[in-house]
Formats: C-alpha cells, sequence, structure tokens
C-alpha cells in the first residue's frame, strides 16, 4: 500500500489494558478515532494491541562486536516480524542513525555504547576504561544516545574467580549524576547481588537481569523507584555457561547456577513488591532477534499475570520509554492478533498483521 492510504482496524483495539474499542483509523500514517469523510479504506480485522518493546536488544551488535549495516537491518526486519516496533538499544558499538530515516524499520531508543572497565566485559562491545574516566564516558554516551546510558555493573574478576562489581561508589555517584544532568537515564547490566545496592543508592534508574535480587534488595529498589529488565530468555543459558567455565572459576559458576535456579522466584518477588518490570530479550548478542512472545511467556511463567506481562511489552513500556500508544495522531504502529493476547499470551507470537507508520506488513 501506498504511505497515504487509509486503514480501518476493527474488532477489538485494545487501547490501553482496561480499555477496549471497536475500531480506529489510520490516515497518513497516523491514528484517528474519527471516521474519515471520504477516500479509498483498506480493512484490517482482529485484536489490535500497540507495537511491542522489546527494551533491551542490540540492534547492529552480533557475539562478536559491530556488524555491517546489511545485517543490523536483518536484525530490525526480524524484530518487525515479531511485531517488536519499538526497540531500547541497551548498548552498541555500531552507528544505527541510518535507520530513523527508514520508515519501514522499528523506532530505536538508544543507550550509547556499553561503558566497561578495563577487560572486564565482552571483547569488541564495550569501552573499557578505569572509574576516574567514568563520568566523563558517561557524559559522552548520554550526548550520543537517546535519553539512556548502559554500564556494566559486574563481569567476572579474574584475579578474584568471580563476579564482582565493576566500579567504586564515587565514580558511579558522579558518573549518575552527569547523566541525568544532561537529561539521560542510567542503566546496568548485573547478574550479581554485590553490585546492586551501591547502584540503586548512587542512583540508577534501570537493572538489566537483575538474577542477584534478594528480599531485602527489594524494598531499596521500590523505594528509589528503580525498574528491572530481566531479560528471562537471555538468563536461562547461565547454568550452561557455568558448567562451562567451573573447572576455571568454581566460585563463579556457583553463584551462576544459584541466580540460574531463583531467576523465576527473583522476577516474581520484585514484581509482588512492586518494582517496575520490562520485557527485554537481550537479542542481538549470542541470541536471535524475535524473541519479544517468548519472553513475555517467561514472566508469566515466573508467576506475572498475562495481563500485566502484556502491558510490560505495550502500554507501560511505551509510557516508560516516553513514546505513545494507541493514541489519537499517534504514529500508526500496531500489531494485530486473531485472539486477544491478555487471555493468553501465545497468540503474541503469531501476529495476523503488523502495521508501522501506517504500513501493513
Amino acid at each position: 500500500m501506498s504511505q497515504h492510504e487509509m486503514l480501518h482496524v476493527r474488532g477489538r483495539v485494545v487501547v490501553g489494558p482496561d480499555d477496549v474499542t471497536d475500531e480506529l483509523w489510520v490516515v497518513g500514517g497516523r491514528i484517528t478515532f474519527d471516521r474519515p469523510l471520504a477516500g479509498d479504506v483498506r480493512t484490517v480485522e482482529g485484536w489490535a494491541l500497540p507495537g511491542l518493546v522489546d527494551a533491551h536488544c542490540h540492534v547492529g551488535l552480533d557475539a562478536h562486536g559491530a556488524v555491517p549495516d546489511a545485517v543490523a537491518e536483518e536484525q530490525a526486519l526480524t524484530e518487525r516480524a515479531a511485531g517488536a516496533l519499538l526497540l531500547r538499544d541497551a548498548g552498541s558499538p555500531s552507528d544505527t542513525r541510518w535507520v530513523d530515516d527508514r520508515d519501514d524499520l522499528p523506532r530505536i531508543v538508544r543507550a550509547g555504547r556499553h561503558i566497561a572497565r578495563t577487560r572486564r566485559y565482552i571483547r569488541n562491545y564495550a569501552h573499557e576504561i578505569e572509574p576516574e574516566d567514568l563520568a566523563a564516558y558517561v557524559g559522552a554516551e548520554a550526548r550520543r544516545g537517546d535519553g539512556w546510558v548502559k554500564l556494566v555493573g559486574d563481569w567476572i574478576d579474574r584475579e578474584a574467580g568471580d563476579l564482582t562489581p565493576c566500579w567504586p561508589r564515587e565514580a558511579l555517584e558522579e558518573a549518575i549524576a552527569e547523566a541525568h544532568r544532561q537529561g539521560a537515564r542510567v542503566t546496568a547490566h548485573c547478574f550479581a547481588e554485590s553490585s546492586l545496592r551501591d547502584l540503586v543508592e548512587a542512583g540508577i534508574d534501570c537493572v538489566e537481569h537483575a538474577t542477584g535480587l534478594t528480599d531485602e534488595l527489594i524494598p531499596l529498589f521500590v523505594e528509589r523507584g528503580v525498574a528491572i529488565v530481566p531479560t528471562l530468555v537471555n538468563t536461562e543459558s547461565l547454568a550452561h555457561i557455568a558448567e562451562a567455565g567451573a573447572d576455571k572459576y568454581p566460585a563463579w559458576a556457583a553463584q551462576l547456577r544459584q541466580v540460574h535456579a531463583r531467576r523465576h522466584e527473583t522476577v516474581r518477588n520484585a514484581h509482588d513488591a512492586g518494582i517496575p518490570v520490562f520485557v527485554g530479550t537481550d537479542a542481538g548478542g549470542s541470541l536471535a532477534h524475535g524473541l519479544v512472545a517468548r519472553e513475555v511467556a517467561e514472566l508469566v511463567k515466573a508467576g506475572i499475570p498475562a495481563p500485566e506481562a502484556v502491558s510490560a511489552t505495550t502500554w507501560r513500556a511505551r509510557e516508560w520509554l516516553g513514546h505513545p500508544g494507541l493514541e489519537e495522531g499517534a504514529p500508526a504502529d500496531l500489531v494485530v492478533y486473531g485472539g486477544d493476547p491478555r487471555a493468553d499470551v501465545s497468540l503474541l507470537a503469531d501476529p495476523r498483521g503488523v502495521v508501522l507508520r501506517g504500513r501493513v506488513y
């Protein structure tokens, strides 16, 4: 269809978690709830939800580092086919600004490049620096990103043979304050418990994975309003990673096994206490793209009610990232299903149609 053809989306349009209407129209690539006066209209029928959000993925990255633009394009197209139309790119060495000029690709909210301690992260992924330079690098990535900065909060310390925090408290406080001064939020990769208190008390806005979150730390997260993105489809692999390194780093392997065993319980306890939980897959490193439906199913497996798990990839996630849902005048980014995913999240894996900026795919 051309960019300016009109659509009539009818059946059940889920505007909000408890707000369902019968129809909407798309005119000039934007949503309206007022019937157009004239013109040819293409009809799309089913259960319509806002385009899904993958709040932790990496377009432009694979297991070895930055990828060519053609590979990044395929990654973005795979997300589109899965209905993920808004992506928070939680760290990438690639410059993917060219995606913004493509109306056929999902919108990306960038966190710049990962910032890690020297020799304490995956090769070719991050700026690898020392604590005295953290604030300067955070400031630079705040200017490079779209309102987010990504730290590596903990990683294996080969001298200790275990996961240890990467940054002293004072460096975190200075760096996070600099990001906030520039209007950016800060998130951090964290597997271990030991890195969490300093990050939260230093003012972090979000924690990725958060496998080390304990019942003792949960009230602190609630008090400070810190969100988590558990990436359960990714942390599923921690037991295998532990097994591969157990002979050389037994303490590290034991810690990974422990957090893996209780990862669903950790997410359930966080949700039940009121910590905001959002959907993210960690696609683009070692994981394939297009896994957003699987991550929602994992949240339900953890004990989050299906309607709330769906909201964590639609209405609440879009509000958190500052992007509209199915609102008057908003870009027409929506996914149509054969039934109500709030009642059966497995439907998310089988979209009937994807509408991105008013075009049907």
